[in-house]
């Protein structure tokens, strides 16, 4: 079956925004990143700077961090119900048209589908450092530091919703780094893929 979905997991720094962007441009199909942040903030009500934050980041560095959000009388925390949203709005645009969805957990919300290419982009440290350094403007003394806070609590959100770790191989069709291809390589072999 053609792979009609395209979602990109990826660690901090390491470009997987801009390879899901630019495949979805060469591609001519719609790309949801901070547009699904703005679906999921109508979806709740909820500020799109708290669904940024939390929508696809643990509340601490470990799973037993979630043991400690309040909780409504159903027992949903506020995490909870951030992810029962996303899904449904993952869910759906997937079923309307061809498109790339990065991050949130789609390629575990969408494992079941035959028309979907699970990718997951990843790099070196000292590639990821320099790119948030120079294209991001990462300015604090440890970005080292940034970057592993960000992918520990990525990690521990990804594992929490979806009993899987990120980042595992067995989890996507494909996984690539970019910091050794490049990203318009990246992007080449994708679309070669869907194409």
């Amino acid at each position: 079956m053609k792979k009609r979905i395209i979602t990109i997991s990826r660690e901090f720094g390491s470009g997987g925004r801009t390879v899901g962007r630019r495949v979805a441009e060469r591609l001519g199909i719609d790309y949801y990143d901070k547009e699904l942040i703005e679906k999921i903030a109508e979806g709740t009500g909820l500020s799109e700077a708290f669904i940024r934050e939390y929508g696809e980041h643990a509340p601490g560095k470990n799973v037993f961090s979630y043991s400690f959000l309040g909780r409504t009388a159903n027992g949903m925390s506020m995490q909870d119900y951030i992810w029962t949203v996303q899904r449904k709005i993952i869910k759906e645009l997937a079923g309307k048209e061809p498109c790339v969805i990065v991050g949130r957990c789609a390629d575990y919300i969408l494992r079941n589908r035959e028309d979907c290419l699970h990718v997951f982009i990843h790099s070196s440290l000292e590639k990821k450092v320099e790119r948030i350094v120079k294209i991001y403007g990462e300015t604090s003394d440890k970005p080292e530091k940034r970057l592993e806070d960000k992918d520990k609590k990525r990690s521990v959100n990804y594992h929490y919703y979806t009993d899987r770790k990120w980042g595992d191989a067995r989890n996507y069709h494909l996984s690539l780094d970019s910091g050794e291809f490049g990203i318009e390589r990246c992007v080449d072999i994708i679309t070669g893929l869907v194409e």
